[in-house]
């Protein structure tokens, strides 16, 4: 395993304080588009993802890549993850991963 570039858990509220830095996330597909996406971070925030997408998407997606702005991320990877997805665990690992447990993260 590669640890050499780590991508930080975020959330659609932690997403602006990595601006500039890889992250890594999971989204509800809202509407895909031309050259990307539009999706609903687990805390109901809006976020735009950009790059090659799978196809078909599937309603909820991983995506690692570069956060562009506090509300965009230009993907890297991007992998379905089903149509069942329990967002509201993830929120709270993100939360974890970015609070008193970072340590625990890479």
């Amino acid at each position: 395993m590669d640890t050499s570039n780590p991508a930080v858990l975020v959330n659609g509220d932690l997403l602006r304080s990595y601006v500039g830095r890889r992250v890594r996330t999971v989204v509800q597909v809202v509407r895909p588009d031309a050259g990307g996406l539009t999706g609903r971070s687990t805390d109901e925030k809006q976020i735009v993802v950009k790059g090659q997408m799978p196809a078909p998407l599937t309603t909820f997606v991983e995506v690692i890549g570069v956060a562009d702005s506090a509300q965009s991320i230009h993907a890297e990877i991007v992998t379905n993850f089903g149509d069942t997805f329990d967002t509201s665990n993830f929120n709270q690992l993100c939360q974890l991963a970015n609070g008193d447990f970072r340590h625990l993260f890479i």
